[in-house]
């Protein structure tokens, strides 16, 4: 009878208890952490090859294992997390906000290069035009990168939004010239009034002698842009989640340094596990105001002659 009683406790135990908390992974060799990555281009067109050495290091100096996939798309990265069929996600910022937004997440950790955790975008504007504030815009040309491009499109849209702008009715005339790179160049050799680019970019421009500063300067910077965060699944148990903060503050300082990477598979400095959420949610809110309908606007106005 006693036996009995104690079955039908366990029972009645295991029924009460939240299913995730059988569901997750611990991190150990036979329940590894199940990490998924959103396929962005890489060094070697392999993302887990690219992040191995980072996740195998961690493994070797904090015991915690890992099995890395790619994702199918950004969206099955999104819908992975917050289905609980991964633990670990690396995103981009804009996908990071659609899982907290779908699910909650937690951020990890964002990758710091040169010594930066964030990155900016502006746009510029020759020295001699005139223009001081991003008002004066107003009646201008501008040249953009890709649209998809979150600091030569995205954050220079909403920045002119910000400031009154409207980017299909009070320009005269927009490019879409492709890249960083051309939209630069377009307002060097003088085919556009201002030029959106990100702010390391126009560094490279005036390194490579494509940019003079004497003659070009930026007319506004934007509020700093997250480098693409790590997120881990708001499940994992709050001892798993400080081992995984610990681990990846350091592991630039126990294995080759070259092999830090960070988003598209590229060379990092380190990872900072110290970043603040809200500056990563604080960015995304601006981009909402550059919706599909105005991109679309903004194509089909730099397809007219």
């Amino acid at each position: 009878m006693k036996l009995k009683n104690l079955f039908i406790s366990a029972v009645t135990a295991v029924a009460l208890t939240p299913l995730a908390a059988f569901a997750l992974p611990d991190g150990s060799k036979q329940n590894p952490l199940r990490v998924l990555m959103v396929p962005a281009d890489t060094g070697t067109n392999n993302i887990t090859q690219d992040y191995g050495p980072v996740f195998q290091g961690i493994t070797d100096n904090y015991g915690i294992h890992f099995d890395i996939k790619a994702g199918a798309s950004y969206a099955a990265v999104v819908e992975g997390i917050c289905n609980d069929k991964a633990d670990i996600a690396w995103f981009g910022a804009v996908t990071y906000g659609q899982a907290n937004d779908n699910c909650g997440v937690d951020l990890l950790a964002v990758d710091v290069s040169k010594g930066e955790s964030a990155y900016f975008s502006g746009i510029f504007v020759r020295r001699d035009s005139g223009m001081e504030t991003l008002k004066d815009l107003k009646g201008k040309s501008i040249a953009f990168g890709s649209p998809n491009s979150t600091s030569s499109f995205n954050f220079p849209v909403a920045m002119m939004i910000d400031a009154g702008i409207d980017p299909v009715q009070d320009t005269s005339k927009i490019i879409m010239a492709g890249s960083h790179s051309a939209s630069l160049a377009a307002l060097a050799e003088g085919k556009v009034d201002a030029a959106a680019a990100a702010f390391n970019s126009f560094e490279k421009a005036v390194e490579a002698g494509a940019i003079d500063p004497t003659k070009v300067k930026a007319l506004e910077k934007s509020q700093p842009i997250p480098n693409p965060p790590l997120a881990m699944n708001q499940k994992l148990s709050p001892e798993l989640k400080a081992a995984l903060r610990e681990a990846f503050a350091t592991i630039h300082t126990k294995i080759d340094p070259s092999l830090i990477r960070g988003y598209g598979g590229k060379r990092v400095d380190r990872y900072d596990t110290e970043f603040k959420e809200s500056d990563i949610l604080d960015a995304l809110k601006k981009l909402n105001a550059v919706t599909p309908e105005l991109k679309a606007e903004m194509v089909g106005k730099a397809g007219q002659r």
